[in-house]
Order: structure tokens, then C-alpha cells, then sequence
């Protein structure tokens, strides 16, 4: 079940004087059960691209194949809520859908729209937002009484209950503490690697995308500029330079060393095994 754009484009306020062209002519194809980033600077197109894959954007130009549905320029989309049962997306600002008077509430809606009893969606909300991190003292509090962070987890608890088939998650991050952020990252591989769920992040963290990312799809001004493995687009960190992006420190680390004579490794992937090559090779070299 394919999930790729064909000659995208998407048009913001076509016919007036604010026309904004957002995406032009993507092509661009997502592998299947991957984590996979969505980066580039700002106003790059990074957010509308991926707000076309449960039809919230529709193309002005070209199809979007998301699972066995196509979603095609000038025509209505069909079966919708089905779509948005299995492609979940977590807004980059959560407050944007949190609704429901108690945080349950909130999280057991979805469920109930697709059929649940009252008591099997709390029950699921319930599941899932101890998976979030949020005890039971959360439950039952209103969800705009919560601060930033744990408003975050709420949403990202809105999508988890549907149990969605592809995730997708604008800055998922944003507003939590580092140790949080580091235990929902570790939620979401483990949702890709032990489920098989296909996630796609948006992000400015490149310290994320090298540590849980699989591949890279790099935007610029509406197209797509690269479509590679974490692997890959590291190797060589000029292009993250070219772009403003800050590479992650293991990869400063590694070029550093690389300019003062070390033959490092490009498999490299943590600190534990960049101190095991530097030993061997000071120890080598006496």
C-alpha cells in the first residue's frame, strides 16, 4: 500500500493577491513502515506537505496515494473518516484540537466515533494515556487547564487511540522537558520498530532525526531537495551547513576528528562506539 505524491502542488489563496505557492510538482515516495523526517527551514513546506496525507490540505495540482486511497486535485475526497482513522496527525500546536471538557473525554471521542461503547473507549483513553506518560490524576481534569507539554501529550494521546496505521507527528516535542521528550521519542520507535507503524515527523531537531529517524526527506521552497537514508544525508554535513541546520554533535564530533587525522567509521551511531574507535586507534598509533 503505496504512499507517495505525484506532481503535487498546493496553492494558499489562489486568485488573490496573497497567492502563496506552498508545494510545487513533488514527487515524492514514503517507504512503508519506516521513521521517517520531514526537515528545512521555515516556510519550506515541510507541515503543508504533510497535512495532505489525511486530506486536511488537498492538491491544487496532482494525486496523493495514501494506502489503497488516491486523493486527486478537483475532486472531493471519499471515505474521510475512514482515512483519518488510519492516518493519524498530531498538530504542531495541540491546543488546536483538544476539546472536550475532561482530558478522558477528550481522548475517548475518537474512539466512540468509530463505534466504541462509552465504556470500551474510556477504557482505551485510559490505556493510552498512561502510555503518554499522564497518571490518573490527569483523567479527569479539563485539557485547557494543562500546561504546554501536557497538552502535547494529550494530543499525541488523541491519535494513539485509534491505533492509526501511519502517524504523523508536526514537531511532536515542542513544550517537553528533555527527559520527556526523550521517553515519548522512545514511544514512537518503538510504535515503528516493534508495530510497524509508518511514522513520519516533522522536526528541527537533528539530534532526533539522527537517533531515531530512518530516513530524511528534505525540503526547500516547496520541493523536495532530498529524499535519503539518516545514514546518507550525514555523511557529508555541508548540506546541513548550506541550510542553516545545525548537524547533531556526534556528527560535528566525527568531522572534528576526521580534520585531525582519526579514520572514523560512518556506521557510527553512538558516543560509547566514537570513544571505542578513538582507544583503538591512540592506542594503535601509541
Amino acid at each position: 500500500m503505496p504512499i507517495s505524491f505525484k506532481g503535487v502542488s498546493h496553492i494558499y489563496s489562489e486568485g488573490t493577491p496573497y497567492r502563496c505557492a506552498a508545494l510545487t510538482d513533488v514527487d515524492l515516495d514514503i517507504t512503508e513502515g519506516r521513521f521517517t523526517a520531514v526537515i528545512g527551514q521555515t516556510g519550506s513546506g515541510k507541515s503543508t506537505l504533510v497535512q495532505h496525507l489525511n486530506a486536511l490540505l488537498l492538491p491544487s495540482t496532482g494525486t496523493v496515494e495514501v494506502l489503497d486511497r488516491t486523493i486527486s486535485a478537483g475532486e472531493d475526497p471519499k471515505h474521510l473518516k475512514s482515512l483519518r482513522g488510519q492516518v493519524g496527525l498530531v498538530f504542531q500546536f495541540p491546543e488546536n484540537q483538544l476539546f472536550e471538557e475532561t482530558v478522558v473525554k477528550d481522548v475517548a471521542f475518537g474512539p466512540k466515533n468509530f463505534g466504541c461503547s462509552e465504556e470500551e473507549a474510556i477504557q482505551k483513553a485510559k490505556e493510552t494515556l498512561r502510555k503518554v506518560g499522564l497518571d490518573a490524576s490527569f483523567d479527569e481534569r479539563s485539557p485547557l487547564e494543562l500546561s504546554g507539554g501536557q497538552k502535547r501529550r494529550v494530543a499525541i494521546a488523541d491519535i494513539l487511540v485509534m491505533d492509526p496505521k501511519v502517524i504523523v507527528l508536526d514537531e511532536p516535542t515542542a513544550g517537553l522537558d528533555p527527559q520527556g521528550a526523550a521517553a515519548m521519542m522512545a514511544l514512537f520507535q518503538n510504535l515503528n520498530e516493534k508495530e510497524n507503524k509508518t511514522i513520519l515527523m516533522v522536526t528541527h531537531d537533528m539530534e532526533q532525526v539522527f537517533r531515531y529517524c530512518s530516513e530524511v526527506v528534505v525540503m526547500q521552497s516547496g520541493k523536495v531537495r532530498l529524499h535519503a537514508t539518516v545514514q546518507q544525508f550525514f555523511q557529508n554535513s555541508s548540506l546541513c551547513q548550506e541550510m542553516g541546520i545545525l548537524p547533531p554533535s556526534l556528527i560535528r564530533l566525527k568531522d572534528t576528528l576526521k580534520e585531525k587525522g582519526f579514520d572514523i567509521s560512518d556506521d557510527i551511531k553512538t558516543i560509547d562506539e566514537m570513544a571505542a574507535a578513538i582507544a583503538k586507534q591512540v592506542k594503535h598509533n601509541g
